[in-house]
């Protein structure tokens, strides 16, 4: 599993393409991110990025995001 910190440039695959943003955040508590309710653990954490593209935020596993 990789482990990104806020201010990291990632990529991930999106319904239309390559998409590019940066790490807003990790969240490792359950809690409403990105406009869904997210369930995430110590154990199992999400991240919360924001698009270069769009500027919409959205969340993230970790297996879906790769470094840029």
């Amino acid at each position: 599993m990789d482990e990104f910190r806020k201010g990291d440039d990632v990529t991930w695959n999106s319904h239309g393409g390559q998409a590019e943003g940066t790490v807003k955040k990790k969240i490792t508590t359950e809690t409403e991110a990105g406009g869904r309710k997210v369930k995430a653990s110590k154990q199992e954490p999400q991240y919360l990025v924001k698009s270069e593209k769009s500027g919409g935020e959205a969340v993230h596993k970790p297996d879906a995001l790769h470094e840029k």
